[in-house]
Parts: C-alpha cells; sequence; structure tokens
C-alpha cells in the first residue's frame, strides 16, 4: 500500500527590530550600511521576516505609536552616506560627525543633528543642476501621494512657523483652516512646505531600495500601525470631522485600555477617538488609502490594538489615568469588508489581539482569517494553564518570545516569580542559563505559523535593552545595537533552528 505523504505547511520566522536601532556613526539607526547588513544577517539567519514598528515621524517622547502623520516616513532614519551618494551631501558636509553612544539614541542632540543635514541636501536640491536630475522623479512622487502629502508638508511648517506647538494652540488662521485656506497657506508657506515633500520624497527612495533588497534576500517585511492617531498630527488637523472632537477641536473622549497586564491604572494614551459615522459616511476611504499606503512599504501589516474595531475604551477628556471609562462600539466587519472590497479578499494583516479579548473580538479576527498574537512571556506570569502556552495556540497565529512592549526574556526571567521560572525549566526542559534561546526554541518549535522574537532576545540581553515601558513619559526607544553583535555564530544557531523547526527563509 503506497504511504501517504503530509502535506507540508509553510511555516516563518524572523526578527523584530525597529530601524533606530540599526548600527549607524550618525547617532540613530537609519537606512544606510547597517540596514543592508542586518537584511545580509537575517539570510545568513535563515530568517524569512523582518519586523519594525511604525515608521512614521515621531514627536513628543520619541513613541513611533505618536506620529505627526499617520501616512509619512520618519526623517531620522533617512541616511546621510545615502544623501552623499545622491549628491545631496559632501564631504565637507560629513566630516564633523558628533561622537555618539553606540548603544543607545540621544534624540534631543540627534534630531537637531539629522535635521541640520536634511537642510543642507534640500539647499542643494533646489540648485539647477540637481532639478535637471531629480525634478521628474519628485514631481511624480508629490503627484502621486498628494492626498496626504500637501496636509502633511503644510502641518509641519505651520508647526514651524509656530514654534513647534501642537496645532489646538495655533492662531485661528491655522488651526481652522479648511481646505480653500490651506490652499492659500500653501502658497504662502511654498518652500517651507517644500522641504518636508522633499523630505517624504528621500524617505521613500531610501526605503524603496531597502525593500527590494530585502525581497531580492528572501525576506518580507511585516510592519505595524497603531489603531489610533497622535493628537497632533496633520490627520485630525486636516480631517477634523473624521474625529469625535468638541467645536473647539480638543477631544471629548481619549483612547487607552482599563487596568491590565502593563499597568494597575491602565493606560491613557490620549487620543482622539474616531467618528466612525463620518468614516461610513465616506466608504472608510481614509482607512482604505491608510492600509493601502503602508502596503506599498511592506509586505504584512500588524494593527495594534485590533480589539478597538470591535469595542474601544472611551476615556472622558481630562482625565488622570484610564480606570474610569467606558467601552464603545466600533465598526467591526463593516470596515474590513471596505478595506477587502477595495484591496482585495487577503488582507496581509496581523492582528494585535492582546489585552481584554472577547469572544466578539475573536469572531471579527477569525472571519477575516488574521492571525492573532501569542507571547510566551503572557504564558509562563501565569503559573496556572493559560492560552498564551504553546500546546494550547492555534494554527493561524503569531507567536513572540516577547514584544517591543515587554522586558527583555532574559530580563523578565531575572525578576520572574520562582514559580514562574520553575514553570519555565520544567516546560521547556532546561535550567534557565540561556533563557532567551530556550524561549526562541519554544515558539519556533510551536505550531503557530509565525514565529518572531526581538534581536534583544537573539543577543540574549538584559532589561538594560529593553525597548519600552508603557507608562513612562520619557526614556524609551533608545536601545541600539552594535554590528559586532551579529555574529556568524548566531546566525548559523538560528538557522540551524529554523531548519530543525521547518521554517524556510523563502516565501
Amino acid at each position: 500500500m503506497r504511504k501517504k505523504t503530509a502535506a507540508v505547511q509553510k511555516r516563518f520566522s524572523g526578527i523584530l527590530a525597529h530601524p533606530t536601532s540599526f548600527p549607524s556613526p550618525y547617532g540613530i539607526g537609519d537606512l544606510g550600511e547597517g540596514a543592508y547588513q542586518f537584511i545580509d544577517f537575517l539570510k545568513n539567519a535563515g530568517q524569512s521576516l523582518w519586523q519594525c514598528l511604525p515608521l512614521g515621524p515621531t514627536g513628543y517622547g520619541d513613541s513611533p505609536y505618536q506620529s505627526f502623520c499617520a501616512f509619512a516616513g520618519q526623517p531620522l532614519i533617512i541616511s546621510p552616506d545615502r544623501l552623499a551618494d545622491m549628491g545631496l551631501l559632501s564631504e565637507e558636509d560629513l566630516e564633523d560627525i558628533p561622537e555618539w553612544d553606540e548603544e543607545k539614541v540621544d534624540y534631543g542632540p540627534a534630531i537637531a543633528y539629522k535635521n541640520q543635514l536634511l537642510r543642507i541636501a534640500y539647499d542643494t536640491f533646489k540648485k539647477p543642476e540637481m532639478q535637471e536630475n531629480l525634478s521628474g522623479a519628485y514631481t511624480s512622487f508629490c503627484r502621486k501621494n498628494k492626498a496626504w502629502l500637501d496636509d502633511y508638508a503644510l502641518f509641519m511648517a505651520l508647526k514651524d512657523a509656530n514654534d513647534g506647538k501642537a496645532w489646538l494652540l495655533w492662531p485661528d488662521e491655522y488651526k481652522n483652516a479648511d481646505l480653500k485656506a490651506r490652499r492659500r497657506l500653501m502658497r504662502r508657506f511654498k518652500d517651507e512646505a517644500g522641504y518636508y515633500k522633499f523630505i517624504q520624497f528621500i524617505f521613500f527612495i531610501q526605503w524603496d531600495a531597502l525593500k527590494n533588497y530585502a525581497h531580492d534576500n528572501g525576506i518580507r517585511i511585516i510592519g505595524d500601525i497603531p489603531i489610533f492617531v497622535s493628537p497632533d498630527s496633520a490627520d485630525i488637523w486636516a480631517n477634523k470631522e473624521l474625529f469625535a472632537l468638541n467645536e473647539k477641536g480638543y477631544p471629548l473622549a481619549v483612547a487607552g485600555v482599563p487596568p491590565d497586564y502593563f499597568s494597575a491604572t491602565g493606560q491613557l494614551w490620549g487620543n482622539p477617538l474616531y467618528n466612525w459615522e463620518a468614516h461610513k459616511a465616506t466608504g472608510y476611504a481614509w482607512w482604505i488609502l491608510r492600509i493601502k499606503n503602508q502596503l506599498k512599504l511592506v509586505d504584512f501589516l500588524r494593527i495594534d490594538h485590533f480589539r478597538g474595531f470591535e469595542a474601544y475604551w472611551a476615556v472622558p477628556y481630562g482625565r488622570k489615568t484610564a480606570q474610569r471609562g467606558k467601552w464603545l462600539k466600533g465598526p467591526g466587519a463593516d470596515l474590513f469588508n471596505a478595506i477587502r472590497q477595495a484591496l482585495g479578499d487577503d488582507l496581509p494583516i496581523f492582528a494585535e489581539d492582546l489585552g481584554v479579548i472577547t469572544p466578539e473580538v475573536e469572531k471579527l479576527r477569525d472571519e477575516f482569517h488574521f492571525p492573532g498574537m501569542k507571547v510566551l512571556q503572557f504564558g509562563f506570569d501565569d503559573v496556572e494553564e493559560n492560552n498564551f502556552l504553546p500546546y494550547l495556540f492555534t494554527e493561524n497565529c503569531i507567536c513572540y518570545t516577547g514584544t517591543h512592549d515587554n522586558d527583555t526574556t532574559a530580563g523578565w526571567y531575572a525578576t520572574a516569580s520562582e514559580a514562574s521560572k520553575d514553570k519555565v525549566r520544567r516546560y521547556m526542559n532546561c535550567d534557565g542559563g540561556m533563557v532567551a534561546r530556550d524561549f526562541i526554541r519554544t515558539a519556533m518549535g510551536s505550531v503557530a505559523r509565525y514565529a518572531i522574537f526581538p534581536l534583544q532576545d537573539a543577543l540574549g540581553l538584559g532589561s538594560e535593552a529593553r525597548m519600552n515601558i508603557p507608562g513612562t513619559p520619557s526614556g524609551n526607544w533608545a536601545w541600539r545595537y552594535t554590528q559586532d553583535m551579529l555574529t556568524p555564530g548566531l546566525a548559523q544557531d538560528l538557522a540551524e533552528l529554523t531548519v530543525l523547526y521547518g521554517r524556510r527563509r523563502v516565501l
């Protein structure tokens, strides 16, 4: 009798690392040589996925989850070396590079230094000889992205004209500018807005080049977007009707979550909430444009706080904590049906379904076949049986050792209860001496289709390398690694695990 051969299930693994963490001589990770070396490392390590955090321009607190625009790219990760390759910076411009901490971003000085270089590049771009080379591509970029680019560029120009103040503090002429007024202001601030258009033009050139290099090496990119947008953003300033605001532009209520794993008083994010009826009236045009734009940058898209589409926690504006709020219904399947109709049936979306998850949230996730998230650290925080233990996983999920909001696995283990440590050792048949690697092995060996681990866990680093502590306003998002940390031995070890557990490199 002929023996049946089981169908091979495609299984993938990858590493979470934000571009700001890449090695670079310019104070913050960028899209230069360090980024390409990271792709090389992923290839050598047998990985098929790279996950990053949101890629937008950041404001106060430097959080990638609080961006000035949901569509724009982060100017700080533009590579000065690539600008020099384009002839936009000279050798003299890059002669006096300050000394930086190679393992931590000091955002204040780094922002000032990078902005100085970008201004020089813009002045060079405006010269006739550069216009001959780049004006056609620049004009095409501006035309294709006009739906968001004009408002973003003008918003940033007006922010500069108002000493960086939030738009709610601007004079009425700027704060309440309708479409006609914005066109008039664009003529007045043409050169200032032109600078921000130029920056986006360069960002997308550099990002596209890196994305193509990743694809050529069998690597696909998982992006990330927060469900809500920053209160100080071009998105709200130019589209007030799409948000739940009072007549002065202030939020009626703000986003957050009730008390949870990360905070006993909940998390008060402060983002204005959507006017979902207004979005529905447009056929969810803004959301469709947002998802479409992000899928030009990445291959898969993780949506942070997915449960907010089913129901979201609304906290009255002005409250000091998120404890006293209420759940309000979100758009649910109606939104994703509209997105699917516009972009196709097979939406490459990952659902961040952590927190207070109800059967209704699970139903919404599963209706569209979105993989959910399983975080191994959560499985061992609770020594009782829980849904984050691998033997209870479903196939259509992403297993993480930890996320950007968790401590590193080594840091978590160092402060875990003795009961949690004991369960880890017994479950993983280990002694805890290389606990991050044991977590990676467990994630790789699970039934989850996708296994993702932060680079800090691959390197076995402790709490000093943590990316973010939720609820703290400063000191986050600063971790960087040095190139010598990505050793051939580490790549070989990860590659062997990838083969052992059937997670192939090429998609």
